[in-house]
């Protein structure tokens, strides 16, 4: 039963509703002025209206909306055992490479710490990354033969799904998978393989190109610098001349005994000058300027100067493009290994796509003889692979091959046999 009190408030609350209903033109005005004053507000709200109705053709776009159960499970798989044979392959690696440079770490003494930080925490993302590839097919051999084996393709087949929405699962890893390979050749592993080579200069006696003698390069538009000899592990220079020209006539020589670099400095491109003397020359006239000791900014660095076996392995791709940008405005020509090897990062990652396509049609079939020959097979095309990269990259290097051709030419015979492949696949 209702007290007094509610059955009071219900009464009031009728008493309002009923003059509202009998003074309908207060109730027009005043729903015209909340109008007039909160167009702000209705144009706020029609704007989220509209972003709603945007967010949902988003999930026509969102990937893992193609992804049903029997995609996850076959991605389960191939990570699994990408990962696996990864793990398999480096502990193998190390094992011998610890059996091969033992004498050396003890003879240069070696601490232990460095080794396993320094080299081989540096030596594992540096060989799995470089043999991406060959993980990424043998691992597609491995677990779809099983899957084969097993005869869960068959069944898959036997549903109605297609060979071509079979490798759906397949694809969606491979972008992951050569993401990863990327992110880690382009960003990670440059920064891990200066740490390595130091290691190795330093314990394995592995030396380093630490001088140059008679390098010339253009430093700006009309000047060419020339060093007799430079020592980078002083980061000095002998006998240097720098000559400036205007409308292809000299107009400043400028000489020095030594040039050192500033290490220390907050600015790059500081070199100091030492018994130096600039020639300024004006027509028939010149005029001699000399002094002790000069400060002055000249746009080249130590790594300009000396190339040290696989220095463009020690930058990170943004730095790798800028270089060569800057060594080709310079005119040089030593600039091939490096874009070879900024064109074969992407093209590496690139390659697990046409593997796992070619990985993929060889072993979906179920056969008596397992998956000995499939594996055989695709160990056989994973070498053939890396080999055609170095000597594709030798090609560029030393005859004058295109260097993104001589990158992406593996690529390119390999695209074909994929093909070839998948046509035959569902045969």
């Amino acid at each position: 039963m209702k007290s007094f009190s509610k059955i009071r408030k219900h009464r009031r609350r009728y008493k309002v509703a009923r003059w509202m209903s009998r003074h309908p033109a207060w109730l027009h005005k005043g729903f015209g002025w909340i109008a007039r004053h909160t167009r702000l507000l209705q144009r706020i709200l029609k704007w989220i209206g509209h972003l709603f109705r945007f967010l949902r053709v988003l999930k026509y776009i969102n990937p893992f909306r193609y992804i049903k159960k029997i995609d996850w499970y076959i991605i389960r798989k191939f990570i699994g055992t990408y990962f696996f044979s990864i793990a398999l392959i480096i502990s193998i690696s190390i094992v011998f490479d610890v059996n091969e440079n033992l004498a050396k770490f003890t003879q240069y003494h070696a601490p232990l710490r460095a080794i396993v930080f320094d080299y081989y925490a540096n030596f594992i993302p540096y060989f799995a990354n470089l043999f991406s590839a060959l993980f990424v097919f043998i691992a597609v051999i491995f677990f779809t033969s099983k899957m084969a084996g097993n005869s869960e393709i068959i069944a898959m087949l036997a549903t109605g799904i297609s060979f071509k929405r079979l490798l759906r699962p397949y694809m969606f890893t491979c972008v992951l998978l050569a993401g990863l390979s990327y992110y880690l050749s382009a960003y990670v592993i440059p920064h891990g393989t200066v740490i390595r080579q130091n290691f190795e200069s330093m314990y394995k006696n592995k030396k380093k190109q630490t001088s140059a003698d008679n390098v010339q390069l253009q430093v700006g538009p009309g000047v060419i610098a020339y060093i007799q000899h430079y020592d980078d592990t002083q980061k000095q220079g002998f006998g240097f001349c720098l000559d400036r020209f205007k409308d292809k006539k000299l107009i400043s020589h400028l000489t020095a005994m030594t040039i050192q670099y500033d290490t220390i400095s907050d600015n790059k491109f500081h070199w100091k000058l030492s018994n130096w003397k600039v020639r300024q020359l004006k027509g028939l006239r010149e005029h001699i300027t000399t002094g002790d000791v000069k400060d002055t900014i000249i746009q080249m660095e130590p790594m300009d100067l000396v190339y040290s076996k696989g220095q463009q392995e020690t930058f990170t791709s943004p730095a790798l493009r800028d270089y060569i940008s800057k060594q080709i405005n310079r005119g040089s020509g030593n600039v091939v290994q490096y874009e070879v090897e900024y064109h074969k990062r992407i093209a590496s990652s690139f390659a697990s796509f046409i593997l796992t396509i070619i990985g993929a049609s060889l072993s979906a079939r179920k056969r008596k003889g397992g998956m000995g020959m499939y594996l055989g097979i695709g160990l056989a095309l994973s070498f053939t692979y890396i080999m055609l990269q170095t000597v594709s990259a030798s090609f560029a290097i030393n005859a004058g091959f295109p260097p993104m051709l001589a990158a992406w030419m593996p690529n390119l015979i390999f695209i074909i046999i994929a093909l070839i492949c998948y046509r035959q696949a569902p045969n």
